[in-house]
């Protein structure tokens, strides 16, 4: 058995559109605009976590890598303090020529 919407009425010469009922105490929905299914309240909840984890992961790769050269002369020596730590260079004493 299988029912259908009925929107003829016998007395009717036509089609009814009946109005559809709204409740004043219900829920208000409307439109919330997103990117890619991510909201603004979503990305600020997001955001700290993000940011968390991205500035352990910046300092993991700096850890890593301070030993290269290049990244000592051009971002660790940059810092105070730390250009007196990674500074090599050679005293007048020890220099053989």
């Amino acid at each position: 058995m299988s029912f259908q919407k009925n929107t003829q009425v016998p007395w009717t010469s036509g089609q009814v559109e009946w109005p559809i009922y709204k409740s004043k105490y219900g829920p208000k929905y409307h439109y919330q605009p997103h990117f890619g299914g991510i909201t603004s309240a979503k990305l600020i909840k997001f955001a700290p976590t993000a940011a968390g984890f991205g500035a352990v992961a910046l300092f993991g790769v700096i850890f890593f890598a301070s030993g290269i050269p290049r990244i000592q002369d051009d971002i660790l020596k940059k810092f105070p303090g730390l250009d007196k730590y990674y500074d090599r260079s050679i005293p007048a004493s020890d220099n053989p020529f």
